[in-house]
């Protein structure tokens, strides 16, 4: 019985949260809000929405339960011969039952369990109201919000929270649920945009919350925000001829920095725009939260976007002052861009010894020539495999460069120009455009849909950059965990992953790792390397090399497993592999021999020990049955031409034989029994499917496919 319902409303109001943290607070409070919910039957079918902005955290729920359910459990109480007497009257044990549970006695019954009859009885347990549920388990659910940092502040009573909290809303049907969050009483009063809203507005229930809200100045669906936002955005640039530059990023942090968010049309200077676009758009993206704006041939025009937090500009003031900062802050870029280049940017060198890259790790000078020299190694395995774009000069060159801009006074004003910078500095001085490009681009991928350095050149560092900062970490113990990532290692191995991957480059992990390895025990400060170090490493890139390929191809999980675990030391071999599988596992005999390959797997690792069984050779004569005799002359012919086939790169045709041993596979478990009482027939029998998932899971692992999963 589902029992009435009604609505529910909760807001936490406070300082200004970080723009960044509250599409996942959001997040965050919707899930611990319906966890709380579902465990005590509170709700079904009824979702709770959450509400972000810059001053407020809420939650709105239209279907709670006003009270649980009763519960009616079955208590089984003490042994029939002992809760009655020979006349069949209860005894003073049976009474204690009933009282102990407050049940009364006509309602005592008896029950056959596995160790005889026991008195019983129904009881049942009324159900807590919500009111009751929601003042306990609220605090409990703003305390489980995670948060990056949190704050404590004087008057509190232990409270930690992202920013002080100065009110709180909490309703059930209208009526005021009796909390308190740090030094707020919750009320049925919210506040209003800051200025242009209500500093008390009185909230009645969830179907007016929005609204009200919206009324003083307040847009608490995000969604509602970025489309405002979107509008006046386009309509702004359209009415001056101009195209929006595109910054998903930017339109999630101002959707998450106001309230009422209003656009705002400026300009500025046209002489700034001979200073790179890329130190432009960083100026206003970076510092000032604007958004470039394009003329149709691509090239900057001399205006911007703003984004305020208020529902007009009135009389110009606020444009004013936008193009006042933006003045000063365009000074400053041409400022350091003049400057810097004083020098060339090889002069930075130097410098780069007293920066420390990490404290075991030595300086970022040292981190250089580890660069320089794995770089050096890369292009050669390129040169290699007929690659001529793969200039070891040129690698050599822009891994000497690649880190020197951080010494710049412009990278130190503007971190995250890092790379770009130097790339600029570097084709403005006259170094080789493959050169400038490579140090444009060596941080590249930064993200699963960010590109790829474009060249072969900016590659080769860009891999030689991120080996040498997994291995380096990994051998003085800086693993990531958790959520703790501060060298950004997961992002270095997905690099390396998607750069090989994409451009299809034949490099051997194992051979890049190792080679990062003596990097880094031949280079200062010649770190000593755990033989363990470089497992771990090949671990972790392998991880996400399954990330990427789950989120970035159309691979099935247990394809990719199956190619990985078959062979991941070339990742473009591997992912071919992958493709093969997926391209015949609809074929009538591929799953079927995977589950007898998954069936041989368990065979051998309950047989035990290879060393108990395994014979150097199967030997024919031991063969007693016909299908052990067909199993082992087909396996030999069909190894013949897979091998053939897999050495000619054709492994679908590869997989194709191998799944025509089915018949063959099927027969041998239908008419021989392996584990034989006689021991040299089992050995013998044993080693036959050892080989035979040897030979044919070096492809891919049959054992890995789930069976009935699409590909």
């Amino acid at each position: 019985m589902k029992g009435p319902t009604t609505d529910f409303v909760f807001e936490i109001g406070c300082e200004e949260i970080p723009a960044g943290m509250l599409a996942g607070a959001a997040k965050e409070l919707k899930a611990i809000l319906e966890k709380y919910l579902t465990t005590y039957n509170l709700i079904e079918n009824a979702a709770v929405e959450t509400f972000a902005a810059p001053r407020r955290l809420a939650a709105t729920c239209t279907g709670i339960r006003i009270k649980q359910a009763d519960e009616t459990k079955e208590v089984i109480g003490p042994p029939k011969s002992v809760s009655f007497d020979p006349a069949g009257k209860l005894t003073r044990a049976g009474e204690g039952f009933a009282q102990k549970y407050g049940i009364p006695i006509e309602k005592l019954s008896v029950v056959a369990t596995p160790k005889g009859e026991y008195l019983a009885a129904q009881q049942v347990i009324p159900g807590r109201s919500a009111k009751e549920i929601l003042e306990e388990v609220l605090p409990l659910a703003v305390k489980e919000i995670p948060w990056p940092r949190s704050m404590y502040w004087t008057g509190a009573a232990g409270l930690h929270f992202i920013r002080p909290i100065r009110w709180a809303v909490a309703l059930l049907g209208g009526k005021v649920l009796r909390l308190t969050l740090g030094d707020a009483t919750a009320g049925k009063f919210s506040a209003g945009h800051r200025f242009l809203g209500k500093p008390k507005i009185p909230i009645s229930g969830a179907k007016d919350y929005v609204q009200k809200l919206r009324t003083n100045f307040v847009l608490v669906r995000a969604e509602e925000r970025r489309k405002k936002i979107e509008t006046e955005l386009r309509h702004l640039a359209a009415g001056k001829g101009l195209r929006l530059h595109e910054d998903a990023h930017l339109m999630d942090l101002v959707t998450y920095l106001n309230e009422f968010p209003t656009a705002i049309l400026g300009e500025f200077d046209p002489a700034f725009l001979d200073l790179p676009d890329e130190i432009l758009i960083t100026v206003m993206r970076g510092h000032q939260k604007y958004f470039a704006l394009e003329r149709k041939g691509g090239t900057l025009a001399p205006n911007f976007l703003a984004i305020i937090n208020l529902d007009k500009d009135r009389a110009g003031a606020i444009r004013a002052g936008h193009e006042r900062v933006l003045r000063a802050r365009f000074a400053d870029a041409r400022f350091f861009w003049e400057t810097d280049q004083k020098c060339r940017l090889a002069d930075y060198l130097p410098k780069l010894g007293a920066v420390t890259f990490q404290a075991k790790l030595g300086s970022y000078g040292d981190k250089v020539e580890r660069m320089r020299t794995l770089a050096r190694w890369i292009a050669e395995q390129w040169f290699a495999s007929s690659i001529p774009q793969a200039s070891v000069a040129s690698a050599d060159r822009a891994a000497e460069l690649a880190k020197c801009d951080l010494v710049t006074d412009m990278v130190r004003e503007f971190t995250e120009l890092q790379g770009i910078v130097g790339g600029l500095y570097a084709k403005a001085q006259g170094e080789p455009e493959d050169v400038a490009w490579a140090v444009y681009d060596h941080y590249k991928p930064a993200a699963l849909d960010d590109s790829i350095p474009r060249n072969f050149t900016g590659q080769a560092v860009a891999l030689a950059d991120k080996l040498d900062s997994l291995v380096g970490c990994f051998a003085v113990g800086l693993v990531p965990s958790g959520s703790s990532d501060p060298f950004a290692l997961r992002r270095a191995a997905m690099g390396i992953v998607k750069i090989l991957i994409e451009t299809k480059l034949p490099l051997s992990l194992s051979l890049a790792v190792a080679r990062a390895v003596r990097t880094l025990g031949s280079s200062p400060p010649k770190i000593s390397v755990h033989v363990m170090v470089e497992k771990q490493v090949l671990d972790f890139i392998l991880e996400r090399a399954r990330y990427v390929l789950k989120e970035r191809s159309s691979l099935a999980h247990d394809e990719i497993n199956a190619a990985l675990a078959a062979g991941a030391d070339d990742l473009v071999d591997a992912v071919r592999r992958a493709e093969a599988v997926k391209a015949i596992r609809k074929t009538k005999n591929f799953e079927p021999l995977a589950i007898s390959f998954k069936r041989i797997r368990k065979i051998l690792e309950k047989a035990g020990p290879e060393s108990s069984w395994k014979l150097p050779a199967v030997l024919t004569e031991l063969f007693a049955e016909e299908a052990e005799r067909e199993l082992h002359s087909q396996a030999a012919s069909t190894s013949r031409l897979a091998e053939r086939h897999k050495r000619e790169g054709r492994y679908r045709e590869a997989l194709q034989d191998i799944a025509g041993l089915r018949p063959a596979v099927d027969k041998f478990f239908d008419e021989v029994m392996v584990m034989a009482e006689e021991e040299q027939v089992r050995k013998n029998r044993l080693t036959l499917l050892s080989e035979l998932l040897a030979q044919f899971s070096t492809i891919a692992d049959f054992s890995e496919i789930v069976a009935g999963e699409k590909g």
